[in-house]
């Protein structure tokens, strides 16, 4: 007995630790469903404790394993010990794994029966639930959600119209049928059609055209100057890589719109305006725009991560909003800030822009822009919608090294163009650029770690999807009513699977 209970802990930990796998580089979408099926069938019959174990377990395998690159980051391009980096690399996968933790324990301590309630209605709302109090709460961070993984599968047909985490549900509802087909002791091929009926409804949205091209092609090219990380700040090393920029722009200004990067520039906006002349005599003998990721200062000492245009508009900024905690700001920092010196955390301390912005133009477009990390966040993408006829994202990847972080990221940049029905073009510093069409699927990629110039043309879309209408509400709304659902249902509906 107490082997058998040591055992299911272990394979709790194992099969978290699978589910990476589901997502980019790997793309093994189908262990996103198996997965947690399997997960679900270590809660069986435990008791409330075991299954909150147990689901930290998965959660420690899965993070431990899915986003371990953080390390990366703190340690070898954050300057801190590597002691105090390994440290905070495992807090920050302890505090992930408290959402299956809390997970496991509620499905167990309310639903101890094995009903279709539980395994069909709670499981699948209660994890999304989750997944979307995860991308907002303590600033948020929606790595590795369910519907990511599905990118490139049948149920990658629902998130034009319910999002990311419509996508989840639809992965974990299947993974709920699994559990029920397996208790049951009737009735199971009825269940089970239920899997096909989803996974086939996915593939028929897929054939839907929610947005439609306008105007002619524009020809773009994307910079990637592969400035390594540990040169980019150096003031020796800045003039460097500002001449590499624009010497790589030079060779390309036979295209409608060339854009620089997150940070391209290293050096605030009012201290280049030589370059930003060069740029803007280019734009007027070649008729070539440009977007370009550049520090901006204001005269009270605030200082943003932005990206600005050079075009026939009039000059306009975006300021990022979502700033990454512990790489763009110190949250708590009144209180930990002190801490944080003593590890020798060189952090910065950038503002954050307005939650809802103007779009900048160039190529005659109206552009919706985001840096970096926010593209993970579906609703942050929304606000330049339907307005935006291209999506842009500027990002510097080389926080991460080479390790599977890239690959999510453009995984996740990809949902981002799907459920807007827009084209996304990211521009990155070390790879991976890349030129991502309104399905989602990627048209031209540029190889990691070398200087590369992207070149595509690309069509202007407009339209409204169903998910840039609703945004993430529908989804909210949803789960949250099948919990409260399931909770009054719970004495009502005793009657078991087996």
């Amino acid at each position: 007995m107490l082997t058998s209970r040591y055992l299911g802990d272990f394979f709790a930990l194992l099969v978290g630790a699978l589910l990476p796998l589901a997502f980019a580089p790997f793309g093994w979408y189908p262990l996103a469903v198996l997965s947690p099926f399997l997960l679900a069938c270590l809660w069986l019959d435990v008791s409330p404790a075991r299954a909150g174990w147990r689901g930290f377990l998965y959660g420690v395998g899965m993070f431990g394993v899915g986003v371990s690159w953080v390390n990366v980051s703190f340690y070898s391009f954050g300057g801190m010990p590597l002691l105090a980096a390994l440290g905070l690399t495992a807090g920050f996968i302890f505090i992930l794994s408290l959402y299956p933790l809390l997970l496991g324990w509620f499905i167990t301590r309310y639903f101890p029966q094995h009903t279709f309630v539980k395994w069909l209605l709670v499981l699948p709302c209660a994890w999304v639930f989750l997944e979307w109090v995860r991308s907002w709460f303590l600033s948020g961070f929606p790595w590795l959600s369910l519907g990511y993984s599905q990118i490139d599968s049948p149920l990658a047909g629902f998130a034009p119209v319910v999002g990311v985490y419509g996508v989840s549900l639809a992965v974990i509802f299947s993974a709920g049928v699994l559990v029920t087909v397996g208790l049951m002791g009737r009735w199971r091929i009825l269940v089970l059609s239920l899997l096909p009926a989803v996974w086939v409804a996915g593939w028929l949205l897929m054939q839907e055209s929610w947005t439609q091209s306008i105007d002619n092609p524009i020809k773009v090219a994307l910079i990637q100057g592969n400035i390594p990380q540990e040169f980019k700040w150096l003031e020796g090393k800045r003039e460097e890589s500002v001449r590499r920029y624009a010497e790589l722009s030079q060779q390309n200004l036979d295209a409608d719109l060339i854009i620089w990067p997150e940070t391209a520039i290293p050096w605030f906006y009012e201290h280049m305006r030589t370059l930003f002349e060069w740029m803007a005599l280019q734009h007027k003998n070649a008729q070539v725009d440009f977007l370009v990721g550049v520090p901006y200062s204001t005269a009270d000492g605030r200082y943003f991560n932005s990206v600005t245009n050079v075009s026939s508009a009039p000059v306009r900024f975006y300021h990022k909003h979502h700033l990454v905690p512990f790489g763009e700001y110190i949250p708590f920092s009144r209180f930990i800030g002190a801490i944080l010196n003593f590890l020798n955390a060189p952090l910065s301390e950038f503002s954050a822009g307005e939650s809802v912005q103007e779009n900048l133009f160039a190529a005659r477009q109206s552009i919706g822009i985001s840096i970096c990390y926010e593209d993970a966040f579906g609703e942050r993408v929304r606000t330049s919608l339907p307005e935006a006829t291209l999506l842009v994202n500027v990002s510097n990847d080389a926080w991460f090294g080479d390790s599977i972080a890239p690959h999510q990221h453009l995984e996740i940049a990809r949902m981002r163009a799907l459920e807007a029905g827009r084209y996304l073009l990211r521009a990155t510093n070390t790879g991976i650029s890349a030129i991502i069409n309104p399905q989602g699927k990627l048209e031209a990629l540029s190889p990691q770690f070398q200087v590369h110039v992207l070149r595509a043309e690309v069509h202007p879309y407009q339209g409204v999807t169903p998910y840039i209408q609703w945004g993430d509400i529908f989804v909210v709304l949803l789960t949250a009513g099948g919990i409260l659902l399931g909770l009054g249902l719970r004495y009502k509906v005793r009657q078991p699977l087996v």
